[in-house]
């Protein structure tokens, strides 16, 4: 069963999860990165993406592989630019902006993309990336050169999402972006999951377990947790439990 299937299968059925977002210039290094990986392996973490606005320092093939070795759950690459794009993950979220009005991320980059894609055999989750916020400037505004929908604009954020479902997008992406001050609010989750269908992936801001659980509340299916997990690689156990309890469980 392909990742999107099982994500379309785990919404079906009620089933939460939670994904932590590594950027691989923001990870520790050496015997730390891998005590860092036994943590991820024994938290409430379901899924790792991997990807970044910059990455300037690390092979995201490496990182990829290190990943594997130690934690059992599914591997999704958020590419922040086509040179993301690499063998070894289970899945690439084939990112388009459609809260922003920047051709070059809603096709250009994708045209770049796409053979090599192909050649990789990865499979592709065609995803309805939104951007959520109303200031300051996070570095997914900044990088994507457009402006986010505003957190007070729910009937826009339904729409846009609408609009995406109905081109074909398979999955629904709502980013508040990487050290935002406010993740997206449960009005804006619940609009969208009233008007559409398709899985939706919800990050950006999430500081503490209860405004994770409250996204799950509102309608997400799968909840992204980056800065916050970069900020404390040492204890993560107050991330919670996708089934719904307070504290995180260890996995056999």
């Amino acid at each position: 069963m392909s990742w999107l299937e099982n994500l379309e299968r785990d919404q079906t059925a009620g089933n939460k999860r939670l994904a932590a977002l590594l950027d691989p210039d923001d990870l520790p290094s050496g015997r730390e990165w891998l005590r860092f990986l036994d943590r991820l392996q024994n938290s409430a973490v379901t899924d790792v993406f991997i990807g970044g606005s910059l990455l300037i320092k690390q092979n995201v093939a490496d990182i990829i592989q290190s990943v594997r070795d130690r934690f059992d759950g599914p591997i999704t690459i958020f590419p922040g630019a086509p040179d993301q794009v690499v063998k070894g993950a289970d899945a690439l979220l084939f990112l388009s902006l459609i809260s922003g009005r920047n051709p070059d991320l809603l096709i250009g980059r994708h045209v770049e993309a796409a053979m090599r894609i192909r050649r990789l055999g990865l499979e592709v989750v065609p995803t309805g990336y939104m951007l959520f916020g109303d200031g300051p400037l996070t570095t997914a505004s900044y990088m994507s050169q457009t402006m986010p929908i505003p957190l007070n604009k729910p009937e826009i954020a339904a729409a846009t999402a609408v609009a995406g479902e109905m081109l074909g997008l398979r999955v629904l992406f709502t980013d508040a972006g990487s050290g935002a001050s406010q993740s997206v609010t449960a009005s804006i989750i619940a609009g969208i999951k009233e008007n559409t269908s398709c899985p939706l992936i919800v990050g950006g801001g999430f500081n503490d377990a209860a405004s994770v659980v409250a996204a799950w509340n509102a309608g997400a299916d799968l909840v992204v947790i980056g800065n916050a997990i970069e900020l404390q690689p040492n204890d993560l156990t107050w991330l919670p439990n996708p089934n719904g309890h307070s504290q995180a469980t260890t996995r056999a």
